[in-house]
């Protein structure tokens, strides 16, 4: 089951470098405006990574509520862009 039901136009942006995960949403929408330049409600998923690159967190705002997801990994890490203080936008699939 999908957790997005995305319409088309629905990008995902993945800010670059690292984020202290222990922010909520409205530390990182607050992110989301003052340093990625977007707007949180748009209703696209923004996705920040920990400093170990073991950990995400997913926020998303589906027109009616704030949606914060997180998702942690026992081994590996999440391969991420090397660009500092930017964003990166890929496609949902």
């Amino acid at each position: 089951m999908n957790p997005f039901p995305m319409g088309t136009g629905v990008k995902v942006w993945l800010s670059t470098g690292y984020t202290d995960m222990r922010c909520g949403f409205p530390a990182l929408a607050l992110r989301v405006q003052a340093v990625l330049q977007h707007d949180p409600f748009s209703g696209h998923l923004f996705v920040f990574r920990g400093r170990r690159s073991d950990i995400l967190k997913i926020i998303w705002h589906d027109g009616l509520g704030a949606c914060l997801f997180t998702r942690r990994l026992e081994k590996g890490r999440f391969i991420w862009p090397n660009m500092e203080g930017g964003v990166v936008a890929i496609s949902p699939a």
